[in-house]
């Protein structure tokens, strides 16, 4: 067998003492998507600042391609392979889009004081990236701020796999996102899965994660309620359980309607 990408084994995260995640376990192979759901508060923020290397976990273990590891920061995180997409894309709204995708890393041309920025080559190879992930921009001199929610996904997502990403952590990619944008984003996190990275895809929406996931891990309050492979549920059962399954149940319950009583005085204006 393949060995996984990255791979949890009960791991834990304390803040003094409040459990923020407890017993988690999860999967991450080359070319494959593995969803992790749940509410808010089910501690799924948590488990990225571990993955992305931002806080250390207390108990447990993390693999990365089998050999255990305590990421120190984003930086060693990065260094491993592993990138992670936040909500806000970490774009700057006013700067061009080859800027955006190069942020952080420039390359520069000439030496002494003659260095500058490569523009000529940052400008041609975001062009030629985004197109081979399939996206066909109009313009990579348009501020970045002009594209929509799911073509700044889709950049940010292009950037992650040209700089070396063989595992991308997309934090609700589809959370402010209208039906047909997130048909976009998630086209693009098939085409990296395609590409043979492992990615992790955060979601509290059991469809979207249904249309691309391989594996399925659900969080509630910080624990590991479930855990599934494609095939092995249906999207009915995983809506169930994203949803509280009996908790869901016993609130349709209360909030039956009572079989309507009659208004008070109503039996003495009849008798009158």
């Amino acid at each position: 067998m393949t060995t996984p990408l990255v791979e949890l084994d009960g791991v834990s995260k304390y803040y003094g003492n409040i459990r923020a995640l407890e017993g988690v376990s999860l999967t991450v192979g080359a070319g494959e998507i593995t969803c992790v759901l749940g509410d808010n508060g089910a501690g799924k923020s948590t488990l990225i600042k571990i993955i992305a290397g931002l806080h250390r976990h207390d108990a447990g273990s993390l693999r990365i391609e089998g050999e255990e590891t305590v990421l120190g920061n984003p930086r060693e995180a990065l260094d491993r392979g592993i990138a992670t997409v936040y909500q806000d894309l970490a774009v700057v709204p006013l700067m061009p889009v080859w800027r955006n995708f190069f942020l952080g890393s420039e390359p520069v041309r000439g030496k002494g004081p003659f260095r500058r920025l490569d523009v000529g080559l940052m400008r041609a190879t975001t062009r030629s990236e985004l197109l081979r992930m399939g996206i066909d921009l109009r313009d990579v001199d348009q501020p970045i701020g002009t594209l929509s929610g799911g073509e700044r996904q889709c950049v940010a997502i292009a950037r992650a796999v040209y700089f070396g990403a063989r595992v991308l952590v997309l934090d609700e990619p589809t959370a402010a996102l209208g039906v047909k944008q997130s048909g976009v984003v998630l086209k693009y996190v098939a085409a990296a899965r395609d590409a043979g990275l492992g990615v992790v895809l955060i979601t509290h929406n059991p469809h979207h994660a249904s249309l691309v996931g391989d594996r399925f891990v659900l969080l509630k309050r910080g624990a590991m309620v479930a855990a599934h492979t494609r095939g092995a549920v249906t999207l009915d059962e995983l809506t169930r359980q994203m949803a509280g399954g009996s908790e869901l149940e016993d609130l349709a319950h209360e909030l039956e309607r009572s079989p309507a009583s009659p208004p008070a005085g109503a039996d003495r204006a009849e008798d009158a």
